[in-house]
Formats: structure tokens, C-alpha cells, sequence
């Protein structure tokens, strides 16, 4: 689960419980107010009753006679309030005095004094009881304790159903405001996603949330360890290449001194050439790629002319092809192949590496062709292609299909990938689609 998605259902899910607790809070609440405001009209009622009875000529009630007539059971006028309040009055004999048409269903005690809660009928009442202050008097008020609750959820119903229309709109606002605190989050993310693999330069943090300023100092902490350690072995790789290109150099020479005068002859010597020849290709193609891999950036650019760096190109690798029996041509080099400003030398060494390779790689007798086109340059060849799964591998350093018998340095897609990226072009190899053979393609990224 994303970390948006957690937080989103986090709130979501602890908004209504404590939405639910704060009900509970309000309906405890209202119980306590609602007991308090009754209880203190029952001592009142109580009270006024006790205070008029010594002006009151009373006799014992005759309870077999029924209700009230004046009160009959079925009233409609306020029968609601009668049912639920009721008065009973108990002289020193315990015989019933004064009662309304509920009261006479309150029960005697004798001895009670305050407020009890009792089952009349099995609903449950609370009744005060107070007696007189020479005992002649036992008065009784009571009130049914399912008014207490009609009026508690009256009350709770009109709190509560507001905010249960209002608690989606409130959900959805919640969740548009999450969206919009996790912003900065989502800027950093996509700033990521769009970052060159070769961009190492630290991300502002200035503007962003305290909260995530110390993730993103972190990552710029990490992004310094990082180009440090490729500095120093872009620098070891040059330091290297340099350091072994005189030692070869003169190696070569010598070797093809013995050559020349006929000392070093045989098919093992022939292979101590070959390996000279890759091992003079291999420090060339590390120096190349140094160079290119120090670049952060071009320097002074031009409007490239696509048919001066072929020329040049071809110019260079026109003995190699006549040594492979491959034939080199160039087809629709126009005015719209590829226009850009860029370094003519550093695409020339882009061009040069991708005829070469199809250049090793194409059988004797066929045809290597540079082809442009509206936006875009081909190297195309017949050579024999590669599998699925070294396909998925070219481009990465040293790596050379196994079981190929050509010299190379497995450099040579790595420097071209590297200039292609400094010029703003993006480069895809596979099969050709015309047949079998290899094709390289340059295009805008």
C-alpha cells in the first residue's frame, strides 16, 4: 500500500471514530443535563405539593373506583404528558390520599426519603419520595424514564444528523487536503522519475516541508558519495588508458619490426598481433570514454553538417571495410536528417564506433548502410543478431556476446550512448525489420 493510500485510510477510518466518540461524549452529556433539569422539577413538584397538603381537606382514596373521570385513560389532550409524570400522596397509615391517574400504580415505602428509580408496569420510573417533617405526609413525584431518553435522542438526532449528511463532504475534504499536504511529496517523486541517470546535482531543499528536508539532505549526501567515487574511476580509468597507451605503442612498434624482418612468423604469432591490436583498441575506446563521461554538459556548439562527419567517417573506415570485403554506402543524407547543434568531433566518435561494430560484425560480401531520414540516422547490417537476452545486455561496459570471435572492446555502445545523451538524442538498437541483420537508430529524446 502506497503511503498516500495508508494515510488517506488512516484518516478516513480515525475520523469516524472519533467523530463516534464525540457523540458518546454529547449523549453522556445530555444525560447528565437532562437528569439534572428533571430531578430538580420532581424535588420542586414534590415540594409545592407538601406545602399546600396542611390547606387540603383529604380523604383515603377509593383505588377500586378507577381512574380519574376527569382524566379519562384514552384523553388525547396531553395524554402524553400524564402517562409519563405522576403524583401520589400517602398519609401515616400508609393509606393513599392524593394521586393523579398514574400515580396510583406508584408504589409505598414507607421509609423512603430521595429519589429512587423503580419498575412501574415494567418501565422502568424515577420517583422522589419526600416525607413531611412530623411524618403525617408521604409525598411521591415520578417520571417515566422513557421521556428522559425520547428527549435525549430528540437532542442527539438534531446534532447528529447534520453532521452525518456533512461526514462524506467532510471525508472528501479530508482526503483533498491530504492530497494537497503530500504535494511536495509528489514534486520530489516526479523530480526524481525525470532525472538524468547522470545527474548527480543536489535537490533543492530549501523550499520544501521540514519534514522532508532531512530525506532529501540525505539523498544529496548520498548523490556527493556517489559522483566522488565515479570521479575517481572515470579518473583511474584514464590515469590507466594513458599509462598503457605508450607501453603499447612502443610494443607494436617492435612487434612489427620483427615482423619486417622475418623473425616473427607463425599462426600463435599472428594471434600475439591480433591481441595487440585489441588490447591498442581497448585503451583507445577507455580513453574515448573517459573524455566523454567527464563531460557534464557540451561546450561551444554549432548546426551539425551530417555530411561532412560521414565523409570524414567514411574517409577513416573505408580500408577497414575494404579489409572486411564489406561495402560501405550512404543513403538520403538530407538537409532534415537529425538537424541539431551538437559537436561535430564528439558525433563523428558516435558514428565511427557504430559503423565499426557493423563493420566487424557484417559477413564478407555484404553491405553496410548509413541511412537518413526526417529526424533520424540508421546504421544498418547483415550481420548475424543476437539473442533476446544479449540484446537486453548490450550497451553495458566490457560486455561481448559469448562465443563471438571478433576483436572489440564491448566499449563501443556505452561511448555512443553517452553522446547521444549529451546531445539530446536517443539511441535504440534491435533486428532489422526488412530482414535479418542489426540496426542502430539515433532520434530526439
Amino acid at each position: 500500500m502506497s503511503l498516500r493510500a495508508r494515510a488517506l485510510a488512516y484518516t478516513m477510518g480515525a475520523a469516524p471514530l472519533v467523530w463516534l466518540l464525540a457523540v458518546a461524549i454529547t449523549a453522556h452529556s445530555a444525560y447528565t443535563e437532562i437528569d439534572e433539569l428533571f430531578d430538580s422539577q420532581l424535588v420542586r413538584i414534590a415540594r409545592q405539593v407538601q406545602t399546600l397538603l396542611p390547606a387540603a381537606s383529604l380523604g383515603a382514596l377509593d383505588l377500586a373506583a378507577g381512574t380519574d373521570p376527569a382524566h379519562p385513560a384514552g384523553s388525547a389532550a396531553g395524554a402524553a404528558e400524564l402517562e409519563d409524570l405522576s403524583v401520589a400522596v400517602w398519609n401515616a397509615e400508609g393509606q393513599m390520599m392524593l394521586a393523579d391517574r398514574e400515580g396510583v400504580d406508584l408504589p409505598h415505602l414507607a421509609d423512603a426519603a430521595g429519589f429512587r428509580d423503580l419498575k412501574v408496569h415494567e418501565d422502568l420510573w424515577r420517583v422522589y419520595y419526600l416525607q413531611s417533617s412530623h411524618g403525617n405526609w408521604l409525598v411521591a413525584v415520578g417520571q417515566s424514564l422513557h421521556e428522559r431518553d425520547e428527549l435525549v435522542a430528540g437532542l442527539l438526532l438534531a446534532q447528529i444528523l447534520p453532521w452525518l449528511l456533512m461526514l462524506p463532504l467532510l471525508l472528501l475534504a479530508m482526503g483533498a487536503a491530504l492530497r494537497s499536504a503530500l504535494k511536495p511529496l509528489d514534486s520530489l517523486s516526479r523530480a526524481l522519475a525525470q532525472r538524468d541517470p547522470q545527474g548527480l546535482d543536489p535537490l533543492p531543499a530549501a523550499e520544501l516541508p521540514p519534514d522532508l528536508r532531512p530525506l532529501v539532505e540525505a539523498m544529496n549526501s548520498l548523490f556527493v558519495r556517489i559522483d566522488s567515487t565515479l570521479a575517481r574511476e572515470r579518473q583511474f580509468t584514464a590515469d590507466a588508458a594513458h599509462e598503457l597507451r605508450t607501453p603499447l605503442a612502443g610494443l607494436r612498434a617492435q612487434w612489427d619490426a620483427a615482423r619486417l624482418q622475418g623473425g616473427a612468423t607463425g599462426p600463435g604469432l599472428d594471434k600475439i598481433g591480433l591481441g595487440l591490436d585489441r588490447l591498442a583498441r581497448l585503451v583507445q575506446q577507455m580513453l574515448a570514454l573517459a573524455r566523454v563521461e567527464h563531460l557534464d554538459a557540451l561546450g561551444p556548439v554549432q548546426a551539425v553538417d551530417w555530411s561532412a562527419v560521414v565523409a570524414t567517417v567514411i574517409d577513416g573506415l573505408w580500408p577497414q571495410a575494404e579489409a572486411a570485403g564489406v561495402d560501405l554506402e550512404v543513403l538520403d543524407l538530407r538537409a532534415d536528417t537529425l538537424p541539431l547543434q551538437g559537436d561535430a568531433a564528439l558525433l563523428g566518435v558516435l558514428l565511427r564506433n557504430l559503423l565499426d561494430n557493423a563493420l566487424r560484425h557484417a559477413p564478407r560480401g555484404s553491405t553496410v548502410t548509413l541511412q537518413g531520414g526526417p529526424g533520424r540516422l540508421s546504421v544498418l547490417d547483415r550481420g548475424p543478431g543476437v539473442t533476446p537476452e544479449q540484446l537486453a545486455r548490450l550497451g553495458d561496459r566490457f560486455y561481448r556476446p559469448e562465443g563471438q570471435t571478433r576483436s572489440g572492446s564491448g566499449l563501443g555502445l556505452s561511448i555512443v550512448r553517452r553522446i547521444a545523451a549529451l546531445h539530446g538524442l536517443a539511441v535504440t538498437w534491435g533486428p532489422r525489420d526488412d530482414g535479418p541483420g542489426f540496426a542502430v537508430h539515433l532520434r530526439r529524446a
